[in-house]
């Protein structure tokens, strides 16, 4: 303490306060550098990684959604076919489907029977054709 007193009364006041204060800025500064900001720059590289992630899970964000939005609007036409189709068969006339066998039967009928002739052969679709002179 009587060194601090000797230096104040030798020098004055102002001078050993600034020269106090100036090794008080080389303490804090040399603290920084040596203790600080190695802890910056991991944190900083921890930092860029996080970033990086981030990015690639708004990236993979972005790509579901599309996905998503993909799927249900196929899927929306699916349920609108899949609605149509059934809208088709509740509207369908229930006799329709019966009138449609009784004709193919009778078509069927119809061509087995013989054309004519002396042996009463059945005539082809082909033969039918040519005779009917249609290309």
């Amino acid at each position: 303490m009587d060194n601090i007193a000797d230096l104040i009364n030798k020098y004055g006041f102002p001078i050993v306060s600034a020269a106090g204060m100036g090794y008080f800025i080389y303490f804090v500064w040399k603290w920084v550098t040596t203790v600080i900001k190695p802890v910056i720059g991991s944190a900083n590289g921890t930092l860029i990684a996080l970033i990086d992630r981030i990015r690639m899970l708004d990236n993979d964000l972005i790509r579901l959604n599309q996905k998503v939005e993909v799927v249900l609007q196929l899927r929306g036409k699916t349920i609108d076919k899949e609605r149509i189709i059934a809208e088709q068969e509740i509207n369908i006339d229930p006799f329709k489907k019966k009138r449609e066998e009784e004709a193919a039967k009778k078509a069927a009928e119809d061509a087995a029977k013989p054309i004519g002739g002396p042996k009463g052969r059945k005539a082809t679709a082909q033969e039918i054709k040519d005779a009917a002179g249609d290309d």
